[in-house]
């Protein structure tokens, strides 16, 4: 077999996946473009954290390029991609054309608004670091109005609203409330903040609805401890940026509605219609596209049925790394003329935090929260972070605020000629 010439690689998205596969793939055999539309790799689990002023974003924020600084194989483009083209073997970006031998697309998701375009105008979403930058900016802001108001606080300025509660909405909802709590009061003497409420609206009867009943029950009375407000079983109608509607009728004042209800997968044009599944491309069992030989679908994106997963698997970061070194392996097999793997997802369970002390774990066999599931949530969160001088910085950062319940990183970072 000849195996002279490197075959080109072209992964779109540095995610979980993209980074994962384009740091494993043989350097011998491949010769790898990693496009993203940004520069950085983001660590999206502790986004909510840049959002409440608890890390900085430079220590979840991992420069493409230094990442890959001994990857001489590796180039990187920073580009947004358009369009592929199956039949001619190349994809179309703003930056330009480039072929490929085989393509990797790990472009992950997006927030879901579910057709709304109010809820996507006026509410805030977490999907970036830019975004968590832009919701730390606006909370700070909303109380430096409150404490420039004369005599009566504006309601819209009093309802914090985080729509959509799973593990994002529900470690924010602590987040916030534990700032409001113990931390803001130290920062803004003259200000009430008995009637400033955080709500935490969800769709289903429960809070984390996809965990067990154990971390579903503790998870709501943590929060309730905080003094966060739960609206289960409510569905958020419209929000024009001042008034938030509800299906059952309720109406209630806010200029600050945080979106986690949802996602749905990033998409890219080209790619023949039936091989989408809800929005997510389906693939076999080793990650390649339904009907396409060279191309291939990873984490988010990909709609893989397997006999423990009929309906595809959760999208999950552990997903998005393994199918990415499984495919590296594979594509190196599938070279040297050797048998595959399918890939299956091995469920070690999942986890939320809900603040300080307080977290829930589900293991496959053994269910527990508290103290020590709050250690286990920090511990595996660290070892997911890229770098070792990140992982300290974020440890560091952790454990003075755990010691002295306070933090020093409620910056407001925009332009202050700008409203």
């Amino acid at each position: 077999m000849n195996i002279d010439r490197r075959k080109k690689v072209i992964i779109v998205g540095a995610g979980f996946a993209g980074i994962n596969i384009a740091k494993k793939l043989d350097p011998k055999l491949f010769d790898v473009l990693l496009m993203d539309k940004v520069n950085h790799h983001q660590f999206q689990p502790l986004f909510y954290q840049v959002a409440t002023s608890q890390i900085e974003p430079s220590s979840i924020s991992f420069p493409i390029r230094y990442l890959f600084q001994k990857k001489k194989h590796v180039r990187i483009r920073i580009a947004t991609v358009q369009f592929v083209d199956t039949k001619n073997n190349f994809i179309r970006s703003d930056i330009g054309d480039f072929e490929y031998d085989i393509l990797v697309l790990a472009l992950g998701c997006k927030t879901n608004f579910f057709g709304n375009p109010n809820i996507e105008k006026y509410t805030l979403s977490l999907k970036s670091t830019y975004e968590a930058i832009g919701i730390r900016n606006h909370i700070l802001q909303n109380f430096e109005r409150i404490i420039n108001s004369q005599k009566i606080v504006p309601k819209e300025l009093k309802n914090l609203i985080i729509v959509g509660a799973g593990p994002t909405g529900v470690e924010m909802a602590g987040a916030f409330a534990e700032l409001r709590n113990t931390i803001l009061p130290k920062d803004y003497h003259r200000i009430d903040f008995s009637d400033l409420k955080v709500i935490l609206i969800e769709g289903s009867a429960n809070t984390l609805n996809n965990m067990s009943t154990n971390s579903k029950e503790k998870s709501k009375q943590y929060l309730d401890k905080l003094g966060v407000e739960i609206w289960t079983n409510t569905i958020v109608k419209n929000y024009d940026g001042k008034i938030l509607e509800t299906t059952d009728g309720k109406f209630i004042e806010t200029n600050t509605v945080i979106w986690s209800a949802g996602v749905t997968p990033n998409s890219i044009k080209g790619l023949p219609e039936h091989v989408f599944n809800r929005g997510r491309i389906i693939v076999d069992r080793q990650n390649k596209v339904l009907d396409c030989e060279n191309i291939y679908a990873l984490g988010d994106l990909a709609y893989m049925e397997t006999p423990k997963y009929p309906k595809g698997h959760p999208q999950l970061a552990n997903v998005a790394i393994n199918q990415a070194l499984l495919l590296a392996e594979n594509l190196k097999k599938r070279r040297l003329g050797k048998k595959q793997k399918d890939y299956e997802y091995k469920d070690l369970g999942s986890m939320a935090t809900i603040g300080r002390n307080k977290a829930v774990v589900d293991l496959p066999f053994f269910r527990f929260n508290g103290f020590f599931a709050w250690i286990i949530w920090m511990f595996l969160h660290l070892m997911l972070i890229l770098t070792v001088r990140n992982k300290l910085i974020i440890f560091i950062n952790w454990t003075i605020a755990y010691f002295s319940r306070n933090t020093a990183l409620r910056i407001i970072l925009k332009d202050p000629s700008k409203p």
